[in-house]
């Protein structure tokens, strides 16, 4: 029962973050999105001290069950498991206990703190388990999901149905596509061969949360009396952590998974406070309590929903589609309103492309620079960041942007356009255009005439500095081609206009 209840929740938490990865309309955040603030490492760099503690406290009570219900990364890891399992009834059994790789698991641990500090984001990037599943369900699991939109759309349009539109399929990063592709290929090798093997070896919240559960309250007990060395605990264990020959469990790695109980035909595992007396010798209502338990985890967890504030988001509507551009060449990157600073936003971004996913209007897209790779930026060729608009704000559970209203970001400065008269049309070939300035949100691009004694000379663009809180409207809206006429460079530090 203790298994099945977990593998319940464990599902639900999986399916819904990875269609958060994957929603298209943006009507799953505000009801799943609490799931991506509760992953541990995001929480930890929001300073999100509510459920940093809840996590640790969960742990310190019954074990890692972070790692086998909440975690998206080790479901999925469970799931490749399971797979092998179902291809022969032996598979199921194919584990075998092996002694804890400390130093390598410190190693990793230490290395990615001190990449942290150092601002080492690739590193932290690749390691950090909630990330790495959200570029493989944000940048792969997605292009698979709006392939088959696509095609339902197509089907249905046929039928004058239209319960389906379409949507453009872009590769927003070449470079996180084959860290994305490299990262599916070095997880699925660990889970199918060694289960859990990346958990307790290389992952670092695996390891960080490893040293709390060494004190859980709750744990799997192995009864000396009833056990007789049949080993089909140790076998279906795919933690490695079952030593029969010492009638042991390492609790640092074990996950909860409570296979092991299950494995058990002769009653030798239960699930039970760890201090008190074997289970030989307690009552006969120790499986009720072992509900009980359960049924305290999956409150605390309903808890923490609750305590995660979803924010009310809006998807802004279709964009008119135009020709390609190119991406210019910035003086320093853009960074969403609420980063507050580059810094700010570099130091708290794990790169789970969330925010990518989630942009209506096309304008985040993974970097390319090595220092900050696949940390997203904004550009301007697919669609302008509308100042109405706060979704990424909204969503963003590492605390790199953190929530602003539609009214504190219709005034936060993110960077300043600039025009470059050899392109534009106004300026270089005298035609009427002023487009800029038509759509200028914050009226910051004024038309004056080129030669001021000239009324009859054209008009071009402006820009008063200001005034330009570096949306991009210019630069999208622009008809200069491959690039455009005014392009926004970003601001190191944001500040309020």
């Amino acid at each position: 029962m203790l298994r099945k209840i977990r593998i319940v929740l464990a599902a639900i938490c999986f399916l819904c973050i990875t269609l958060l990865f994957m929603d298209v309309t943006g009507a799953l955040h505000p009801i799943f999105g609490w799931l991506a603030r509760l992953q541990f490492l995001p929480a930890l760099l929001a300073m999100n001290v509510g459920i940093v503690a809840l996590l640790i406290v969960l742990t310190l009570l019954f074990g890692r069950v972070y790692c086998s219900v909440i975690c998206p990364m080790g479901v999925f890891q469970d799931i490749i498991s399971w797979f092998r399992g179902k291809l022969k009834k032996k598979n199921r059994y194919r584990f075998s206990y092996s002694p804890a790789r400390n130093w390598v698991r410190y190693a990793f641990l230490a290395a990615f703190i001190i990449a942290l500090i150092a601002g080492i984001h690739v590193f932290v990037a690749i390691l950090a388990p909630y990330s790495a599943y959200g570029r493989i369900a944000g940048t792969l699991f997605a292009l698979v999901y709006q392939a088959f939109n696509n095609l339902f759309a197509f089907v249905a349009e046929h039928y004058e149905s239209y319960s389906f539109y379409s949507r453009d399929i872009w590769f927003k990063g070449l470079s996180t596509v084959i860290v994305s592709v490299v990262t599916l290929i070095v997880f699925f090798i660990f889970a199918w061969k060694k289960g859990r093997m990346y958990c307790n070896t290389v992952c670092p919240v695996g390891t960080l949360l490893g040293l709390v559960s060494r004190f859980s309250v709750f744990v799997p007990v192995i009864d000396t009396d009833k056990c007789r060395n049949c080993g089909l605990c140790s076998r279906r264990c795919k933690s490695s952590c079952i030593n029969m020959k010492e009638h042991t469990i390492d609790y640092s790695r074990c996950v909860a998974c409570m296979d092991c109980i299950d494995a058990c035909s002769e009653g030798a595992i239960s699930y039970r406070f760890r201090y008190g007396r074997s289970k030989s010798r307690e009552s006969s209502t120790e499986p009720q309590n072992q509900g009980r338990r359960m049924f305290i985890a999956s409150t605390v967890m309903a808890t923490a929903a609750a305590t995660v504030k979803a924010q009310e988001m809006k998807v802004d509507g279709g964009l008119a589609k135009i020709q390609k551009k190119e991406i210019p060449q910035r003086r320093a990157p853009l960074k969403p309103a609420g980063s507050m600073s580059i810094r700010n936003f570099e130091q708290h971004c794990t790169a789970c492309q969330l925010c990518v996913s989630a942009c209506p209007n096309g304008v985040l897209r993974p970097s390319v620079s090595l220092l900050t790779l696949m940390q997203p930026e904004m550009s301007f060729e697919r669609g302008f960041c509308r100042p109405e608009c706060t979704t990424c704000s909204d969503i963003c559970p590492a605390g790199a942007i953190v929530a602003v209203s539609k009214e504190e970001k219709s005034s936060i400065q993110i960077g300043h356009a600039e025009v470059t008269y050899d392109n534009c049309l106004a300026y270089s070939d005298g035609v009427k255009c002023g487009n800029c300035a038509r759509h200028c949100p914050t009226g910051a691009i004024s038309m004056v005439y080129k030669n001021p004694e000239d009324k009859n000379s054209a008009r071009i663009p402006v820009v008063n500095e200001e005034h330009c809180i570096g949306c991009g409207a210019c630069e999208y809206l622009c008809p200069s081609r491959p690039f455009s006429a005014i392009t926004v460079h970003g601001h190191e530090v944001h500040k309020t206009i």
